[in-house]
């Protein structure tokens, strides 16, 4: 039961992080997705909002790492994967806790550029984010590679897409798209751990053999 709502965490940090930036796109005055990466949302007197939404996925991404580890037990893959994606979660944590500086107009009334100089939350939230995609991306690698040795190509496939896809669009060097490739990244990247956490939660529901037993086959 304890594995199954590690698990369920997986399943809910995607959609309620992805729901409350929509729902603050929609509401928050000044704020411009095509000028303005999501970061900038924690800043303002509404910025709390962004902070838990920040903090909350974290912890439950932090939670589904660790319910992922219980039922990965070997396998390729099987310690990397949850470890990950626990960096994941804790990088978002950090992100949120530790708010980016005011810039290119937001909050309303604060000059539209970027600040000569960086105060230092602004570095650990410019460090934080960065580390947890590049965590998330590097587990879709791992879990592909995984995925592969199990047999399961379309999951291999899909693991694959998506690290190639989150780290194309974010890496694509036209600076003037740079906040709304952000967004795509982070919508491409919580659509894969959803559906991972939707899978493995399926599994162990349905009180499926643990992943050791097909290991054990297919490497005999």
């Amino acid at each position: 039961m304890r594995t199954r709502h590690l698990l369920t965490a997986g399943v809910v940090a995607g959609p309620l992080f992805v729901t409350v930036v929509a729902l603050q796109l929609a509401t928050r005055d000044g704020f411009d997705l095509t000028h303005h990466p999501i970061s900038l949302l924690t800043l303002g007197d509404a910025g709390w909002v962004q902070v838990a939404n920040f903090v909350v996925a974290g912890v439950l991404s932090g939670a589904f790492a660790v319910g992922l580890s219980r039922v990965l037990v070997s396998g390729p893959g099987h310690r990397w994967a949850p470890r990950l994606l626990a960096v994941y979660g804790v990088g978002l944590v950090v992100g949120g806790l530790f708010r980016p500086d005011p810039a290119l107009g937001y909050p309303v009334g604060t000059p539209d550029e970027v600040p000569d100089s960086i105060s230092w939350h602004g570095w650990l939230h410019a460090v934080a984010p960065p580390l947890a995609f590049t965590a998330l991306v590097a587990a879709a690698v791992v879990l592909a590679r995984r995925d592969r040795f199990l047999g399961r190509r379309g999951w291999a496939r899909y693991s694959a897409f998506t690290a190639a896809a989150a780290l194309l669009v974010t890496a694509w060097p036209h600076p003037d798209s740079l906040s709304w490739r952000l967004a795509i990244g982070v919508v491409v990247g919580f659509a894969w751990l959803t559906a991972l956490a939707v899978r493995e939660l399926a599994a162990a529901t349905s009180g499926a053999p643990p992943e050791v037993g097909r290991d054990a086959a297919l490497s005999a």
